[in-house]
Parts: structure tokens; sequence; C-alpha cells
């Protein structure tokens, strides 16, 4: 399946989840539009849009800590991303391995 079959290519933002492939960790939940995808997977690194700053983003540009991306998949109605990643540090840019690193407590 191609990036252009997934989002037909337009600027619609979607949600994509980066996952450590090798361990299951939730590393972060960013955003991708079909520009995005398509730098994915053209350079096999994680490339987001920032909606603050409304402007593509490849992980890593900054800090050097790298999502590999090694498989992409699209949710069964296609409004979602899956990004099964290799981290090359940490993701989280606190420093954290994950950006999911505070727990809430249940009543």
């Amino acid at each position: 399946m191609k990036a252009d079959d997934i989002f037909g290519g337009g600027d619609a933002l979607y949600p994509a989840i980066a996952q450590n492939e090798a361990t299951g960790e939730v590393l972060m939940l960013g955003y991708v539009n079909g520009e995005a995808l398509r730098l994915t997977l053209q350079t096999g690194t994680a490339w987001f849009y920032s909606r603050s700053r409304r402007a593509l983003w490849n992980k890593g540009e900054t800090s050097g800590n790298t999502l590999l991306v090694d498989t992409v998949k699209v949710d069964c109605d296609g409004d979602a991303l899956l990004m099964l990643c290799r981290p090359l540090g940490p993701t989280c840019h606190t420093g954290e391995r994950s950006c999911f690193f505070r727990e809430v407590t249940l009543a």
C-alpha cells in the first residue's frame, strides 16, 4: 500500500503512534499528513507535522534521538497509523525513554 492510497495525498492530519518494535513500548503520539508519511517511507525515519509550528519535522533533527521506522501499519478505518520503530536514544523531549512516563492514579 502506498502513502497516496492511505490518505489520498491531502493535507488532513492523522494520529501516528510510534512504538518500539523490540519491546512493544509506546514511545510517542504525533500527527502526520500525506507529505510526512511519504518522507517517512522514503527516508526510513519518522517524520511528523507540528501543529504548533505548522511545519514538517523529522524526529531527532535537533536532539539526534531519531526513530528508525521499520514498519508502518494503518488501522482498519484508514485514519490512524502505527509506526514500529527502533529508537536511537530517548524519544521524549524531557529525556525520558517514552513520552508516556507519567501515570494517572485510579480511584
